[in-house]
């Protein structure tokens, strides 16, 4: 048990000593600005908390407003825990199942879903 240990320690060790190479290898170009481009202008912390952070959350909340008010305006309520709903079958018999025939015989289409191999 004691060499299996040992030998993830190792290979824990590596794996962070080969990571912090790449981070400490991956610092801060050095380069300038090459010759004929716009020097870079300044960017007001404002305007970027306003762009990456304002931008998105004004979409969340218009997308949820847009999702919500349809059901507030029915009437619907939102609890926790959601609300309970009924069964749907889109298209099917007004009163359940009870409407639908029986098959009369083995070669009847009624009843529903028939499996044939």
């Amino acid at each position: 048990m004691t060499t299996k240990l040992a030998h993830l320690a190792r290979r824990t060790s590596v794996v962070l000593l080969a990571g912090g190479l790449v981070l400490a290898a991956g610092g801060p170009a050095g380069a300038d600005v090459p010759e004929g481009w716009a020097e870079p202008y300044h960017v007001d912390p404002w305007h970027a908390v306003l762009v990456l952070v304002g931008i998105p959350l004004a979409l969340f909340l218009v997308i949820t407003a847009l999702v919500v008010i349809p059901g507030i305006v029915k009437g619907e309520r939102f609890t926790p825990g959601g609300q309970a709903t009924a069964d749907q079958w889109f298209g099917g018999p007004r009163s359940g199942t009870a409407e639908l025939p029986a098959p009369d015989n083995d070669e009847s289409q009624a009843g529903g879903a028939s499996g044939r191999w």
